[in-house]
């Protein structure tokens, strides 16, 4: 099925004229209306006919979450106040939130975006799409929700938290659609399977999104919801949910390319990097009016694929995110990412889905430490048993991460739940 079947199966050919099109109009508006890219230009010596085709976006330079903060709230905006409509922006956990503003045309577009990944992922008008996204500044939820609002699908905005309530409501309302981040989605199918209510749901579909989501970790929350399950992508910067999504077929999210334009690069040079590598992802919006954005710099590992999918959507497709370059871990030489361990623990014999690590500098030299919540709290008596799940732990995480990491196995719900993005990493390397 398709939302708006014509661009979403356009030739590439056509694709590219009409990404080519939309980006000179992009760079004469970005010139003329907001001053942070018109004085880089000037600078640099860029002049607005100097960028005639997506490959010419190269000769500009990446924009940063740095460079928004800079110029927070609102001056890196293309329009006059009097034409957004909305403001959202992020949680600001690290400084400064980044703010960004939407017109009622930039409200539709992404309307569209988000109906387009919720209809390739199944869902139809006929679907109760119950959001556990907490509402607010955080773009994800009105983002969710505009888009299945505009393929007819019944809304329940539950917004996040009161886990009971949100089970209750599922049940009674027949909801058939879930929207939360994946690791409140796990935590919500515990509750579902403890319960013993699982076949009092009529849940089919899981829309999932806001952070990464390990095959294993999905694999879990298909298990005990006995769901079909997609992820998609999107941060506030850009638009909020809606630039990728993946399609039934599950072989990388769909890039709504008539709006993005997405490059990979090298994450320590800055180069572009060939077609099919891995690198970090910049997006450009090619159609945003309120907050239009030039090669953002998203920090996400990912790569490209162009290859056109079964499905029949012709646009570009990234892959699963593998991590962030600014959340990757160096231990003893090592590159660490979170989503390894992950994948590694997940659906493991006695211990649950959640974990924490713990980084800490001993002397000259960085170490890891991963705590793992223990399903049965029986097992901490049994020491031989004990020690031998945490060997095995140990070296399932030596062969994929190439390192030795302590391991801890915790009391049952010792480690925090989070019904927003989960925080996985405690850097304790600078603390005395």
């Amino acid at each position: 099925m398709f939302f708006q079947k014509d661009i979403e199966t356009i030739s590439r050919d056509k694709l590219e004229e009409l990404q080519n099109e939309r980006l000179r109009n992009l760079i004469n508006r970005c010139y003329e209306n907001v001053p942070f890219y018109k004085d880089r230009f000037d600078r640099l010596g860029i002049k607005p006919e100097m960028i005639k085709i997506t490959k010419d976006l190269r000769n500009i330079p990446l924009t940063t979450k740095e460079d928004i903060r800079e110029n927070y709230p609102f001056k890196m905006f293309a329009v006059p106040m009097k034409k957004v409509v909305r403001v959202h922006a992020s949680s600001g956990t690290t400084g400064k939130p980044t703010v960004v503003g939407y017109t009622r045309g930039d409200l539709d577009m992404w309307s569209d975006c988000v109906a387009r990944l919720a209809v390739a992922a199944g869902a139809t008008d006929e679907d109760v799409a119950q959001i556990s996204f907490g509402y607010g500044l955080f773009t994800g939820a009105l983002g969710l929700h505009g888009g299945l609002e505009k393929i007819g699908a019944t809304i329940i905005p539950m917004s996040s938290g009161n886990s009971e309530k949100q089970l209750m409501i599922m049940e009674d309302f027949g909801t058939t659609l879930l929207v939360s981040t994946p690791s409140y989605a796990v935590y919500l199918s515990e509750m579902c399977r403890e319960k013993g209510i699982r076949d009092k749901m009529k849940l089919r579909l899981g829309l999932f999104g806001s952070e990464g989501c390990t095959d294993e970790m999905r694999n879990l929350i298909e298990k005990n919801f006995g769901i079909f399950a997609t992820d998609n992508y999107g941060m506030s910067e850009l638009i909020g949910p809606g630039v990728s999504g993946e399609c039934k077929l599950r072989c990388g999210q769909h890039i709504a390319e008539d709006h993005f334009f997405a490059e990979i690069i090298n994450p320590e040079t800055g180069e572009n990097v060939p077609d099919g590598e891995y690198g970090e992802l910049v997006v450009t919006t090619l159609t945003k009016e309120a907050f239009p954005i030039l090669r953002y710099r998203t920090r996400d590992i990912t790569r490209l694929i162009k290859e056109p999918c079964a499905c029949g959507r012709t646009h570009a497709r990234i892959e699963k995110i593998r991590g962030r370059s600014d959340d990757m871990l160096i231990i003893k030489g090592v590159n660490v990412f979170p989503s390894q361990i992950e994948s590694v623990i997940i659906g493991m014999d006695y211990v649950g889905p959640h974990y924490l690590l713990v980084v800490r500098r001993e002397g000259f030299m960085d170490t890891l430490e991963v705590q793992l919540e223990l399903i049965d709290a029986a097992l901490l008596e049994r020491f031989s048993e004990l020690e031998a799940l945490q060997k095995k732990v140990k070296e399932k995480l030596r062969s994929v991460l190439g390192l030795d990491a302590k391991v801890s196995l915790v009391q049952p719900m010792t480690i925090e739940r989070f019904q927003g993005k989960a925080k996985r990493v405690v850097d304790l390397r600078n603390q005395k």
